[in-house]
């Protein structure tokens, strides 16, 4: 008698093997299962034009960004201003904004840009400035070596003054947190602060870790409205560590390092 082999299509990842999640989609909808993080997450649909207008005539800025893609590559940001204005909708992709009339008019031009490719709209989130540059944060969280979740770095990106997306490898500049916060926060509330980011790092892990096993590091981005209040707009499974060079202190990045290391990135 024959011994009956089970096949399986999903193999298991080597333990010193990071799992890299493409779909935004499916990163917002794991963090979204929990409960605690889902008021940290801007609505966030899949695009349609149906889901685009409704979305617009409710929050009047949205973004809309491909459902796969890296280093801010394809975001567009859409906004549709008051019922004087004479084209009351724009979009703005790379530096360049174009005007409409209609929302038809205006959709079938950002389906040239998009390309039919898989889109998500999210409601749009007035950022904090500096230097009146709009700025968010990417938070690091990794496994320890014993395998604990541990938040090991945060970050500030500033925009190009021309430019939607805070993204480094776009055009963005890199500041520390206290340099971001300093005229929004006194010293010891800014402390706090940060303490809550890497608190909400580690949810946000652990939530991605439930779905997708085998992440073994995440870059969380998170926007600061105007009442300091965090929104985690994208989860990153294959972060940029060396971003954190740019810190002043140097052991932010030797722990990222060691710790990436350990389980086979770098």
């Amino acid at each position: 008698m024959k011994k009956r082999i089970k096949n399986s299509s999903k193999k298991a990842l080597p333990l010193n093997k990071a799992r890299y999640v493409s779909s935004k989609i499916g990163k917002t909808k794991a963090v979204e299962s929990v409960e605690s993080l889902r008021k940290y997450v801007p609505s966030t649909k899949r695009m349609t034009a149906a889901t685009l207008q409704e979305m617009l005539e409710q929050y009047k800025m949205v973004y809309v960004k491909p459902n796969i893609g890296m280093f801010g590559n394809g975001v567009i940001r859409i906004e549709l201003a008051g019922e004087d204005a004479e084209r009351p909708y724009s979009y703005q992709s790379g530096v360049t904004i174009k005007r409409f009339k209609t929302f038809a008019d205006m959709y079938v031009s950002l389906l040239k840009v998009t390309r039919k490719r898989p889109y998500l709209v999210q409601k749009g989130i007035h950022l904090l400035t500096y230097k009146g540059n709009r700025f968010d944060l990417r938070v690091m969280v990794q496994q320890t070596p014993t395998r604990k979740w541990e938040t090991t770095g945060i970050i500030g990106r500033v925009a190009h003054p021309a430019k939607i997306v805070t993204n480094f490898h776009n055009g963005g500049t890199l500041k520390s947190v206290d340099t971001l916060l300093k005229k929004y926060l006194p010293p010891t509330e800014r402390k706090g602060f940060v303490q809550r980011l890497q608190v909400m790092g580690i949810q946000v892990s652990k939530a991605i870790n439930a779905r997708y096993r085998g992440v073994k590091e995440i870059g969380v981005d998170v926007a600061l409205d105007k009442d300091l209040e965090p929104w985690i707009l994208e989860v990153n499974t294959s972060p940029d560590p060396y971003i954190f060079r740019k810190l002043k202190d140097k052991r932010v990045f030797a722990k990222i390092r060691r710790y990436a290391k350990a389980y086979g990135r770098l």
